[in-house]
């Protein structure tokens, strides 16, 4: 069903009539955003690329785009007050480092010079934790470097590069606000996502061992209320990481036993000898047809990125994640609810 505009919106309702774009609307991410702004009576317009999974028969209009195409975007733009610019390639394959430069470096640019032509009161730009430099002794915050290694993960750097293309859209008078998300994990994971996977098969049994390490995890419904308070609250210019908890990967392992009643892999392997042998994993992996989850790059993220602070979110945004087992939970859940989880044996109640 299309969302038909309101030929008048009354001052104290202005926020309901204000016509919303998403970029990246059928990610992960996406998903979420798209039914948070229509749970707020938002009038959304979703960027279409190439599918609609996820966002069927929700009450959105459609815009066909391309990011890498700026007259599409020109387009889909007419008439919106507010940008989310989601979409973006992620990929721990070398491989994909073309595609992932083009999607996140040269489409970030067309968007900001998009927004710039048309006259888009706000763009509310996703990058990433990953776009950070770490600090391995220290916390993560807004006030850190953005990654410039050459030998940084192609990821991190298209990330950041697609970031500074933002910091000269603001140079240009662009009125944009950054968020900056740990690792997304929830509910509404329909491709899945890279961890998201991982969790599936963690409770069918079919993970045949863990990695030594962690990460910042955060519930992909906290960072988007996260991003929609930015974007109503938050001066031009203003970034925020949207972190969660850090949470060892052999604890997660045994929530997600102690949840589905599926034990846990019972060997846990150090990076030094993931390392070794993620080549031979990952071709295997694609072999099968499946997804490779244990590669050079997931492994040595593991290793970094521990302590990340959201102290400016939750004091200027009033941001505030929830506890990492409830997103785990629900996340499960989710994924059995549809049709992509059947654990082997009955879901525990949690107390």
């Amino acid at each position: 069903m299309v969302r038909k505009a309101q030929d008048l919106c009354g001052y104290g309702i202005i926020l309901r009539c204000m016509s919303v774009l998403v970029t990246g609307a059928t990610g992960h991410l996406g998903c979420n955003l798209v039914r948070a702004l229509l749970a707020k009576n938002r009038k959304v317009r979703v960027l279409i690329h190439n599918t609609r999974l996820g966002i069927e028969g929700l009450d959105v209009e459609t815009a066909s785009g391309d990011v890498l195409d700026f007259d599409s975007l020109v387009k889909a733009f007419d008439s919106i007050e507010v940008v989310y610019h989601l979409a973006g390639y992620i990929s721990l394959l070398p491989s994909d480092r073309p595609l992932m430069e083009a999607v996140n470096i040269q489409g970030v640019r067309n968007v900001v010079e998009a927004c710039l032509r048309t006259g888009v009161r706000r763009l509310v730009h996703f990058s990433s934790v990953h776009a950070i430099k770490d600090v391995p002794n220290g916390t993560v915050d807004e006030t850190c470097s953005l990654v410039d290694s050459p030998d940084a993960p192609p990821y991190d750097r298209s990330k950041a590069a697609g970031e500074r293309e933002v910091l000269k859209g603001l140079e240009k008078g662009l009125n944009a606000v950054i968020i900056s998300p740990t690792g997304v994990i929830g509910p509404h994971d329909y491709r899945p996502s890279h961890f998201g996977q991982a969790l599936i098969y963690m409770a069918q049994g079919k993970l045949p061992a863990l990695i030594a390490g962690g990460f910042n995890w955060v519930d992909a419904r906290d960072v988007v209320e996260g991003a929609i308070g930015a974007e109503q609250k938050a001066p031009a210019g203003s970034k925020y990481l949207l972190a969660g908890h850090w949470v060892p990967i052999p604890e997660i392992a045994a929530m997600v036993a102690e949840i589905t009643g599926v034990p846990a892999p019972g060997f846990t392997c150090p990076p030094w000898l993931g390392l070794c042998g993620a080549p031979l994993l990952s071709t295997f992996d694609r072999l099968r047809g499946r997804q490779p989850l244990y590669t050079a790059m997931s492994i040595k993220s593991l290793q970094h990125h521990r302590h990340v602070s959201h102290q400016k979110a939750s004091r200027e945004l009033g941001y505030q994640p929830r506890h990492f087992r409830k997103t785990l939970e629900d996340t499960l859940k989710w994924f059995e609810q549809a049709g992509m989880l059947n654990p082997a044996a009955r879901r525990k109640e949690s107390r």
